[in-house]
């Protein structure tokens, strides 16, 4: 028994220790795991600072800042614009803001000449007549999309200021497609916020005048061969006003009326836009009124000028083979005051 005593043992004769854990390897694991978690929080910050990262380049994206609002009232903001050319950059002028018009107005009201007094303002683009051009304006679809290009700046004229100009806009005749698709044109000005400018005569009867005088030199071409609807030298003015038309009579006065109504309409029609009407004669006699159109416009207040001369000048009489005619069939009706109205330029 003795013997077999040497191979009994019991548990706490020969203590055995649990080895402890290295506290390296501890501090490795908490190491692993920081460097873990601020991968992932850098990763989710760079994404929203707008910074991808790829294998080998740092690929910064530049986010636009918005264009400040001007200090303007609430019911101008459906007004201003930014736009953004396909053809070009608007460069340090992309935070200019822009307004858009239409001079919607009639042959030979003046038009031309009021163009060429806004195209003399440094910051204002008046890009002609452009739907004198039919296919144009041969439906809805054709008309929006040269209006998009023209208030988009991408429209190409000699009067484009482009980048820096402050109101952009043209010159359309209400027979170009205006009365055929008013209801979609009004609606295009309020979503795109177009502002129309009418521009009419107080007196038909020189409109008249000057329409047919503007047909005989389209035909005859008396200035050296070549047709000009408006001329820049008083030797020229001369030359055309030599003409004297003869007026048919009979159709005189529904003629008259016929235009009265058309500009009555397009007055009625475009009511619901922001617009504003003026009158040849108005401008012609009282200079303020351009005034008016740049503040309209809200653009800065400059002289403008023309290089265009007035053709025909002083009574109506000296302009037309049958005045005597012409006299009698407006005495005593609505329009006997066209006969004496008379202005100069």
């Amino acid at each position: 028994m003795a013997d077999n005593s040497f191979f009994l043992f019991s548990k706490d004769s020969f203590p055995i220790k649990t080895p402890k854990k290295s506290p390296l390897a501890l501090r490795m694991v908490v190491l692993v795991f920081a460097m873990v978690c601020g991968v992932y929080i850098c990763s989710i910050c760079l994404k929203q600072m707008g910074i991808r990262t790829n294998p080998g380049f740092l690929n910064v994206e530049v986010i636009e800042r918005p264009c400040q609002e001007p200090n303007i009232e609430p019911w101008e903001i459906p007004y201003v614009h930014y736009p953004k050319p396909i053809t070009y950059a608007r460069a340090e002028c992309k935070c200019n803001p822009v307004r858009y018009f239409a001079i919607l107005s009639m042959q030979r009201s003046g038009s031309g000449w009021f163009e060429t007094l806004l195209n003399n303002h440094t910051n204002i683009s008046s890009n002609g007549e452009i739907f004198s051009v039919k296919v144009r304006r041969s439906n809805v679809s054709t008309i929006t999309e040269t209006l998009d290009k023209i208030y988009n700046l991408d429209w190409s004229s000699s009067a484009s200021k482009n980048e820096c100009a402050a109101a952009v806009g043209l010159k359309w005749m209400l027979n170009q497609g205006v009365m055929q698709y008013h209801e979609e044109i009004v609606e295009y000005f309020k979503t795109r916020g177009v502002s129309a400018i009418f521009l009419f005569r107080r007196n038909l009867l020189r409109r008249m005048i000057s329409i047919l005088a503007n047909s005989y030199d389209r035909e005859v071409k008396p200035l050296n061969g070549t047709h000009k609807s408006h001329v820049h030298s008083p030797r020229e003015a001369e030359i055309l006003a030599k003409y004297k038309p003869y007026i048919n009579t009979t159709l005189l006065i529904p003629n008259l009326k016929q235009v009265e109504d058309t500009a009555a309409k397009a007055l009625v029609y475009f009511k619901s836009t922001r617009h504003i009407i003026l009158y040849y004669e108005d401008m012609v006699k009282n200079h303020t009124k351009l005034l008016d159109v740049q503040d309209f416009l809200k653009v800065p207040q400059r002289e403008l000028k023309s290089r265009q001369v007035k053709i025909h000048k002083g009574a109506l009489s000296n302009y037309v083979e049958n005045w005597d005619e012409v006299q009698k069939s407006l005495k005593g009706t609505h329009y006997e005051n066209l006969l004496t109205g008379d202005y100069r330029k």
